[in-house]
């Protein structure tokens, strides 16, 4: 597959067939995806393959929570846990957590058959905006690229997957499940599998829609 159209259908896929992944296609896609950059080199990221079934019941129910939280938002209008929200509004979404069903994926997360945690390193990201007076993002800029290139080997295995945040609702009670030091912060958690449906045509805002030249309000840049 051509590296372009590789990057334009590697969406997000939430549904697998029964078929297993071998533990060796584990392991190529990892030794490929450790390629990814990251802030000085230093690959914060740490990885956890989680087979066990005992451990993978009590992730989905560490799971289960903030999904319910955001059905409720999202149901409400907002998005989920955005930084800058009405945050009235979004306390009166989550008194409503719990009655939207949810089923799918959420509830069948421990049946997926590759599920990788994926951990960041807070001693060795640098996070540039750690100090301003803001939401800090810059040091996922370190772990991410590695979570993605995961998904975009996986694709010359013929698998897919989708890469969730939600286990960070419940950080404290996965790190004791899993045995993670206070020093790890829990950055994703991938589910891996041969797809029910392979996307061909995601959908995307145009270039025109999202570049400017020169300033924010400048005009946009074509081609």
């Amino acid at each position: 597959m051509e590296l372009s159209d590789a990057l334009r259908t590697t969406g997000a896929v939430r549904e697998f067939t029964d078929e297993p992944v071998e533990d060796r296609t584990v392991y190529e896609i990892l030794e490929t995806a450790r390629f990814a950059p990251s802030g000085g080199n230093r690959q914060g990221w740490r990885a956890i393959l989680v087979q066990d079934p005992q451990v993978r019941l009590g992730l989905r129910d560490l799971y289960l929570p903030g999904w319910d939280e955001y059905l409720a938002m999202s149901k409400a209008g907002l998005v989920p846990w955005a930084p800058i929200t009405d945050r009235e509004a979004e306390q009166r979404a989550l008194r409503a957590a719990g009655s939207v069903p949810h089923g799918g994926f959420a509830e069948r997360l421990h049946e997926v058959p590759v599920m990788i945690v994926v951990l960041a390193d807070l001693r060795v990201l640098a996070a540039a905006d750690r100090d301003l007076d803001r939401y800090t993002l810059v040091g996922g800029g370190s772990i991410y690229p590695f979570v993605w290139s995961v998904l975009l080997a996986a694709r010359e295995h013929g698998l897919a997957g989708v890469p969730t945040t939600m286990l960070t609702r419940s950080e404290p009670a996965a790190r004791e499940l899993l045995g993670v030091p206070d020093d790890y912060a829990v950055a994703a958690l991938l589910a891996l599998g041969h797809p029910v449906r392979q996307p061909k045509r995601l959908r995307r805002a145009a270039v025109e829609d999202f570049t400017t030249r020169d300033r924010f309000d400048g005009p946009e840049f074509t081609a």
